[in-house]
């Protein structure tokens, strides 16, 4: 008879001291997010195309799908079959070209259940007309040659519009629509998960319903572009050509009286035009004293009591 036998009264003890110990240990309830790409439509080595993991939980959700995406995803180490659901802002290329990398690529590492894309209305379409155009490949790869399993390839697409579009595991996705100028539908994203909250604008210009939606939230990932920066990275560019492309976006001032309606616990700049704007911040202090980052390919932020950004090791 061991010693815990012979003295019951310990049998309690030890488990209560476990279980205390045990819950000291536990893994906190956070959200977790990466920038995977933090660029424009311009092909870069440093800024890829916009593209935002976001874990919770268990669950990993992809948003937008720019160049590069899925070089990130492998580079920090995610299992494509763990990516459950790909959301998109809008269709405009930078943001959805990486699609039928992860697409694929994901289906020959090893992904065997369906790759769901939801986005706004014309997102089902493209998925049908991109399967249309991989057909051959499919085809090939599913019944000729490795035999792939045949879910593993199958996309379910579906057009979506304001509200909540997503709520599995505690985790609840928000659509809204943003002002993209005459690109619409335009959607951001707000994602909750235990008591936290993150919002990703997607491309907008200001937009008094991203301040609606982001009432309360944690943190708010913005997309930004600086005009005098831009006109000197194309001076040939006409005034008005300049003024219809600012025209859809949000500059740093426009970016800092969101920030500073809604307080967040960090501002962070995602989708910067152009990839080598160096004054946004200055600029951005004429409107906005708060917490502020200009996002990095890689860049992580996890959104707890307190908000914690693991910069890009260089």
């Amino acid at each position: 008879m061991n010693i815990v036998d012979k003295h019951p009264w310990w049998t309690g003890l030890l488990l209560l001291i476990a279980s205390a110990t045990l819950a000291g240990y536990a893994p906190a309830q956070d959200l977790k997010v990466t920038l995977l790409g933090t660029g424009s439509p311009g092909p870069r080595m440093d800024r890829f195309g916009p593209s935002i993991l976001v874990e919770a939980g268990k669950q990993k959700l992809l948003f937008d799908c720019g160049r590069g995406a899925t070089q990130r995803i492998e580079q920090i180490k995610v299992p494509f079959a763990e990516v459950d659901v790909l959301f998109l802002t809008h269709l405009h290329s930078d943001h959805v070209v990486g699609i039928p990398d992860l697409w694929l690529t994901g289906w020959i590492r090893k992904r065997t259940i369906p790759l769901r894309v939801w986005g706004p209305a014309g997102t089902r379409e493209m998925m049908e007309h991109l399967e249309q155009a991989y057909q051959f490949d499919v085809h090939v790869r599913r019944d000729v040659d490795e035999k792939l399993p045949s879910q593993g390839v199958v996309v379910i697409a579906k057009d979506v519009e304001q509200g909540v579009v997503y709520e599995n595991g505690g985790i609840k996705v928000t659509a809204f629509a943003v002002d993209h100028g005459p690109v619409k539908p335009a959607l951001g994203y707000r994602v909750d998960f235990a008591g936290h909250s993150v919002v990703l604008s997607g491309d907008t210009r200001f937009s008094e319903n991203l301040v609606h939606f982001s009432e309360g939230a944690d943190v708010i990932i913005h997309e930004v572009m600086d005009p005098d920066a831009f006109r000197l990275k194309d001076p040939s560019l006409s005034p008005e050509r300049l003024q219809s492309i600012v025209g859809h976006h949000t500059t740093p001032e426009q970016a800092g009286t969101v920030f500073a309606r809604v307080k967040p616990k960090l501002a962070l700049y995602s989708h910067i035009v152009p990839p080598d704007a160096s004054e946004l911040v200055p600029l951005t202090r004429k409107t906005y004293s708060g917490p502020l980052e200009v996002g990095e390919d890689l860049m992580s932020i996890e959104i707890a009591e307190k908000v914690l950004v693991r910069h890009t090791p260089h």
